[in-house]
């Protein structure tokens, strides 16, 4: 069953998809139009009458919305490189993983046999789609600049390389300034 606000959402726009009424032209320009929808100046209690009394101002006003959202959509997808720190205290555990300050990748420590470091691209980063399409290259570094991973992401999202350094993950971290950046690399095979 649909709910009334979707039932009046549907109307609303079948409204602005149907043919405009004779002598209805285009009322409020795109830089009104433009900064209404980016908040930067509220339409006056007159433009938002000619708003309503207009269908082909409200389909522009639609249509600007879309291309604004569409152009974020692309802005988000740009991904240039992230960084995490090592946060947690030395408890005497081994480091079990890390994350990045936007919450998009994560590395993984492996114990046991020879040590392992994963690195995981979160589902829900707004560029994941693109990377995991484009199975890009990717490289870990800790704070000194040295490479901790470099790969390609699999089809999971993963990328996974043996540990490259003498020390444990924690301590190899924390000498080393207790940061980590993931970026975007070129990949010499």
């Amino acid at each position: 069953m649909k709910t009334t606000s979707e039932l009046e959402r549907k109307l609303r726009e079948h409204l602005l998809l149907a043919p405009r009424p004779g002598g209805d032209r285009l009322m409020l320009d795109d830089a009104v139009l433009r900064a209404a929808l980016d908040g930067s100046r509220p339409l006056t209690a007159g433009e938002r009458a000619v708003l309503r009394a207009s269908p082909l101002t409200t389909r522009r006003l639609r249509t600007l919305a879309l291309a604004a959202r569409a152009a974020s959509t692309v802005a988000n997808d740009a991904w240039h490189g992230s960084s995490g720190m090592l946060r947690a205290a030395d408890s005497g555990a081994a480091l079990a993983q890390l994350a990045t300050d936007d919450g998009f990748w994560r590395l993984h420590f492996v114990e046991g046999g020879a040590r392992r470091v994963i690195l995981q691209l979160m589902p829900d980063a707004p560029f994941a789609a693109r990377l995991l399409r484009e199975s890009a290259p990717l490289r870990v570094l800790d704070g000194a600049g040295a490479q901790v991973l470099a790969g390609r992401l699999d089809l999971d999202g993963e990328c996974e390389a043996a540990w490259p350094f003498a020390q444990a993950p924690a301590a190899h971290f924390q000498r080393h300034g207790a940061t980590f950046s993931v970026q975007p690399a070129i990949l010499t095979e």
